[in-house]
């Protein structure tokens, strides 16, 4: 592959400057055990994850306070306003995490479809031609009709996107990827009246063999997370799993493609069972949910997930129960869990609540859940769970 003087310029400055001297990048070291790539995992209490974004620098609080999570995936726009790129935003934020919890597993976020400004790697993108789909009309401007969305069929463009990962996962502060997207690629009917099923299916394709790509490029050392596991695909996203080392989890309770709400969630928990008794790493990640709570209304298709909002910590301490009831029923040793109002933390600290369960002891599982009907339950050492999905109600009796 061939990378512009320009691209290398840019962002060797942007990502590499004050890396420190740990580690290879040249994709020749050894594959470490799973455990050593893995996070961190306890039963001790919930085990957490975070996702989230920050157009400024993180203050030092919000510094310490993400340093408590063994998994972080920092989202797009971290950082650039502060630092003039993304990638230069999230290795600040990651390299001060890591001064106060070297053991944190740090992900980069990269969508592999939609495209987001503020990266450095964009300017080499505006050079390649075709970069992206265009309806019958030349518009490109696909996506919500606001952005566009990478041709993947084409392979300058996915030459491109493995050099730009590579770059910024090779990075001692970064543990690997996270990569968003997919379901708008593998969904049939996304985008396919703008573009034609032709080259739906080309773009479809070229995905498969960019995931194949990346692993290559990046190595057995780094951790590829995805959001792909939906209960909305045939076998609910598992089919695709074979290329990551885990799935993040969104719009898990919003039923699509005519299938009722509790068949939709039965098949999303049984898929996420599956996965996890399989060795992946989990990363349940949901918005607040009770039954008096309204959604916002989702996007097109249901792909992404429009969390609802709650004001107090008392209106959100009651809609923890039920997502958390489900995750608790779901997980196995790498599973991590987060609930959330959005991914934004610029609008104030909210995004920071930590709630009393957190700091509850658990205890392993006493066993697999068992389920009658669409009920569920399992033990814990510390602490017993049901979970209704018809009902959309939960309890968590701790011990």
């Amino acid at each position: 592959m061939k990378t512009s003087p320009f691209y290398m310029a840019v962002l060797l400055a942007t990502v590499l400057v004050n890396v420190p001297p740990t580690g290879r990048c040249d994709g020749a070291e050894p594959a470490r055990s799973r455990a050593s790539v893995y996070p961190e995992f306890t039963w001790d209490h919930i085990p957490l994850y975070m996702h989230v974004r920050k157009a400024k620098s993180f203050t030092d609080e919000e510094i310490r306070f993400l340093a408590r999570f063994p998994l972080i995936t920092f989202e797009k726009a971290t950082g650039h306003r502060d630092h003039g790129s993304v990638e230069a935003g999230t290795l600040a934020a990651a390299r001060a995490v890591k001064r106060i919890n070297p053991k944190a597993k740090i992900l980069y976020y990269r969508n592999v479809f939609v495209h987001y400004g503020g990266y450095a790697a964009n300017r080499e993108l505006e050079q390649i031609p075709g970069a992206f789909l265009r309806d019958r009309n030349g518009n490109t401007r696909l996506v919500r009709n606001r952005v566009p969305a990478y041709d993947l069929s084409n392979p300058a463009v996915r030459d491109w996107w493995v050099r730009a990962c590579r770059v910024v996962v090779s990075d001692s502060a970064i543990d690997g990827v996270f990569i968003d997207g997919n379901v708008k690629v593998l969904e049939p009917g996304y985008l396919a009246r703008q573009i034609g099923m032709t080259q739906k299916k080309q773009v479809i394709n070229g995905y498969h063999l960019l995931m194949k790509r990346t692993r290559e490029a990046i190595g057995p050392n780094e951790l590829m997370v995805a959001n792909i596991l939906r209960a909305r695909f045939k076998n609910a996203g598992l089919e695709y799993l074979d290329y990551f080392d885990g799935s993040y989890l969104e719009a898990f309770f919003h039923n699509v493609g005519g299938i009722g709400y509790e068949e939709y969630v039965a098949k999303g928990i049984d898929a996420v069972q599956r996965a996890a008794r399989a060795g992946k790493i989990i990363a349940f990640t949901s918005g607040f949910i009770r039954p008096d709570l309204p959604s916002r209304k989702s996007s097109a298709l249901g792909i992404d997930e429009q969390p609802a909002s709650v004001e107090s910590d008392a209106e959100a301490r009651a809609a923890l129960v039920y997502p958390l009831a489900v995750f608790l029923i779901c997980a196995e040793k790498y599973s991590y869990f987060r609930i959330h109002e959005g991914y934004s933390a610029d609008e104030g600290d909210r995004w920071m609540r930590w709630f009393p369960e957190y700091d509850r002891p658990l205890g392993p599982p006493q066993g697999p859940a068992t389920k009658n009907g669409f009920r569920y339950s399992r033990d814990f050492e510390h602490a017993s769970v049901t979970v209704d999905i018809r009902s959309r109600s939960a309890r968590i009796r701790w011990k």
